[in-house]
């Protein structure tokens, strides 16, 4: 490992060019961190200082070829693209504004691209498959399609809008990026192990996800060849399952269930890697059978959490599982998804148990009783299935839990039902709209609609309502007010 200090003009100024791995998390930075390196260029040049230090790039060198360096960013590459991006800001803004003190043509020429190479060796910058057309499309300034979604667009956009307000000036800009220092650390592949300094740095400001983690696992020790294909035709396609706006967060929930599926026990949320790695250790599973896998289960879980699905009564019951959140059956559900793909049970038998999870999940509910169980109710259940008997176990597996488990009988949960405080619950507006439209044609929504009392919420009733109700109209009122009869 050799160190060396730089600064972003020398560090993009060479013909090396500068390749995000595959395994490598997609572009993250937000607008808080970009407000960051923005608020600190500007006091940079505010305070006349000399330098500012910005943090390191890890990279690997490899061969030469044509007179240029491929490098391969193992750690930096929050930094070095947000940097990237305020300098075809910058550009952009000379571009269009020649009295400015910036000349544009040097930003692309010197710093933006390799002139003398072609095609994708041309840029300075590759960054990973999902990313990478929208920082080149900005690089060349071509168009951008709507349907391009990504934190690429967004920060430029951020960068675009502060130069504009000529905080500093285009010129001062330009010199105070060039004060930018970095450590430039250029690791051994004969002593220096990527892996373990990918998952041990973390000098971006944002913490590695577990989802980060798994995919660097899995995808650093394939051979170049086969990592493009699984990352190109397994990973990839199950990262684009899943939002745009909250694809880490929900990705780590994704492989937290999973592993609580495949393990039926719950990991501890800082355990999550740790699991995987074990899991993978154990599962005889080669790194693309597990890929397959895990995509597999992804879609099942973003079809849930999504509501999608061309079976119409599955794609209602997912509506349900959203409207009342109940993200906590995940895990068992994935299961017997599988089992229904695999034939294990109809899809018949699927809406049924998926119907019975919903009516578990919202009966507890209405009935008050404490939700602390109900993550360790799923994770174990798939251990009382009997495949040869599934839907009939399940439900057995229903009716014998007791205690703090229960699941509430007809009597017990009508009769809470009707003099329960319904309008205080968060599942209220859930409930009321499927009483609206139980057995109607012409399905109510209640998007736009606030649900009312009957008997009015004023403790001072008109003289009407008080000759309606009698003389104990007020401990009626009290009892009935927040109740389902009293809403509409």
């Amino acid at each position: 490992m050799n160190a060396f200090k730089s600064n972003i003009y020398k560090y993009l100024g060479g013909t090396c060019q500068y390749l995000i791995p595959l395994y490598q998390r997609t572009y993250s930075w937000e607008k808080e961190q970009c407000a960051r390196l923005w608020s600190d260029i500007v006091n940079l040049h505010k305070t006349h200082r000399e330098g500012h230090f910005v943090g390191s790039i890890v990279r690997i060198d490899e061969d030469s070829a044509a007179g240029s360096t491929l490098a391969m960013i193992i750690d930096g590459q929050q930094r070095l693209t947000t940097l990237t991006l305020l300098l075809i800001a910058l550009r952009d803004y000379a571009a269009s504004h020649a009295d400015c003190g910036v000349n544009p043509n040097k930003i692309t020429d010197t710093l933006l691209l390799n002139q003398y190479e072609t095609g994708d060796a041309r840029y300075k910058l590759l960054l990973t498959q999902s990313d990478r057309d929208a920082l080149i499309k900005k690089i060349e300034s071509a168009p951008v399609p709507e349907t391009l979604k990504s934190r690429v667009l967004d920060n430029y956009g951020f960068f675009a809008g502060q130069i504009a307000k000529l905080e500093i000036t285009p010129a001062d800009l330009y010199d105070a990026i060039g004060k930018l220092q970095i450590v430039d650390i250029v690791l051994d592949r004969q002593y220096d192990d990527p892996q373990a300094i990918f998952e041990s740095l973390n000098s971006t400001g944002m913490d590695l996800k577990d989802s980060d983690l798994i995919r660097n696992h899995l995808l650093m020790g394939l051979d170049s060849t086969t990592q493009s294909d699984v990352y190109n035709n397994i990973w990839r396609p199950t990262e684009l399952l899943f939002d745009y706006e909250h694809q880490s967060e929900l990705l780590d929930n994704f492989f937290r269930d999973y592993l609580t599926m495949k393990l039926g026990r719950i990991p501890k949320k800082i355990d999550v890697y740790k699991e995987f790695r074990a899991y993978h250790g154990g599962s005889g599973m080669t790194i693309r059978d597990l890929c397959q896998d895990i995509y597999t289960f992804a879609k099942h879980y973003t079809n849930m959490y999504f509501v999608r699905s061309s079976d119409t009564v599955l794609k209602s019951l997912y509506g349900d599982m959203k409207a009342i959140r109940m993200e906590v059956a995940y895990p068992f559900l994935l299961k017997v998804h599988d089992d229904c793909d695999k034939g294990l049970i109809t899809i018949e038998e699927l809406r049924e148990i998926v119907r019975l999870c919903v009516s578990y999940v919202l009966r507890r509910a209405v009935c008050d009783i404490p939700t602390n169980s109900l993550n360790k109710t799923f994770a174990t259940m798939k251990n009382d299935i009997k495949p040869e008997n599934y839907l009939n176990s399940v439900k057995a597996f229903f009716i014998l839990l007791d205690s703090y488990k229960e699941f509430p009988n007809d009597e017990r949960f009508i009769s809470t039902f009707l003099t329960r405080d319904i309008y205080n619950m968060n599942r209220c507006r859930y409930i009321i709209g499927r009483l609206e439209n139980w057995d109607n044609k012409s399905v109510v929504s209640l998007d736009n609609l606030t649900i009312e009392h009957i008997i009015p919420q004023n403790p001072h009733l008109s003289p009407d309502w008080i000759a309606a109700l009698g003389s104990n109209w007020s401990e009626i009122q009290k009892k009935y007010l927040h109740t389902v009869g009293n809403l509409t």
